[in-house]
């Protein structure tokens, strides 16, 4: 029997425990190797507190002993200075996030929590890298910071595998565990299961589920809003969708379905005119059929990008060619 219930809340309710994460700067680096200019990052962090969005992730706290500064802009290692540069002490309500790639970031990368303006560290990995995000996790608990486990790619995972990786994030110090559709494969079905699955566990032990979707299949708000349906308290978003490949959960679409009354999105539709709109010109992202083919096959959106990028046209050799990569 389930340890839950259906459903957590209506949708004429809000739930205080909802909290809301911007991931613009870091989801969108993908695209351009985090090269944002000063003035966009403050742009997005000054909306960021203006819409009364709880969290932002600012960008990655990469190693740049494993990632050269020429090619890779500052939002990619997020140095103090750096950040300090936009945010000053970051005197507000809002949090900062920075997202740790196992492999490309180590324990020296991360600063005690009271030498820097970072409150939440997100590590991010593969299920054969668990034991090194749970030493990353672990490491930056100590050092008093809020934590998550991005556990990616989970589509191509075993459900026995999945269910131990759970049993075992839950006995960690880490405080929210993600459901994160890496390649926007996912139907609201499966995120409703899903969800009941990562909460069965969780809840017995004090910790959160939060949702990370991409929009292959124009997917990704519909089954955030499944996900927090269901009882997830935590929502990545990016403004415009804005996010490598087919992009992500649009923060002003769901900004428009939260009842709480601190958020407030018209800052957040000055922005998008301001800078997001202009910059869709420059940078490619949003939903295309390479990007719906990957999703509808569960494959990395690299092969679709790839695509793109060579301006191809031929979606039908592109279809077989993904079918090719199927098991």
């Amino acid at each position: 029997m389930s340890l839950i219930k259906e459903k957590k809340g209506t949708w004429i309710t809000y739930r205080p425990d909802i909290k809301v994460l911007d991931c613009t700067i870091r989801d969108g680096g993908l695209i351009n190797n985090y090269q944002f200019g000063e003035d966009f990052v403050r742009a997005v962090y000054d909306t960021c507190v203006e819409i009364g969005v709880d969290y932002m992730e600012i960008g990655k706290i990469a190693s740049p002993k494993v990632m050269s500064t020429k090619e890779f802009g500052p939002w990619n290692f997020c140095l103090e200075e750096d950040l300090r540069s936009v945010v000053g002490s970051n005197e507000t309500p809002l949090k900062l996030a920075v997202m740790a790639d196992i492999g490309r970031t180590f324990k020296e990368n991360i600063r005690p929590r009271e030498d820097s303006v970072v409150d939440m560290v997100r590590v991010a990995a593969y299920i054969h890298q668990i034991p090194a995000a749970i030493e990353l996790i672990e490491d930056a608990h100590s050092k008093g910071y809020e934590t998550t486990i991005n556990l990616m790619a989970i589509s191509k995972v075993s459900e026995t595998d999945l269910d131990e990786a759970l049993d075992i994030f839950a006995n960690t110090n880490v405080d929210v565990i993600y459901l994160v559709d890496s390649f926007g494969t996912y139907y609201s079905e499966q995120i409703h299961r899903l969800v009941k699955k990562y909460l069965n566990i969780t809840e017995q032990v004090g910790k959160k589920v939060g949702i990370h979707a991409h929009n292959n299949q124009q997917l990704a708000y519909a089954n955030t809003i499944e996900s927090l349906i269901m009882g997830t308290s935590y929502l990545d978003a990016t403004v415009y969708g804005l996010g490598r490949g087919a992009g992500n959960c649009p923060l002003e679409l769901l900004m428009g379905f939260l009842k709480n009354p601190k958020y407030n999105i018209v800052p957040l539709l000055k922005l998008i005119e301001k800078y997001v709109k202009p910059l869709h010109l420059e940078m490619n992202w949003g939903y295309d059929i390479p990007y719906m083919l990957v999703g509808q096959l569960n494959e990395h959106p690299r092969t679709a990008i790839e695509f793109i990028k060579n301006d191809e046209r031929d979606f039908v050799k592109l279809h077989n060619t993904l079918l090719d990569m199927q098991p």
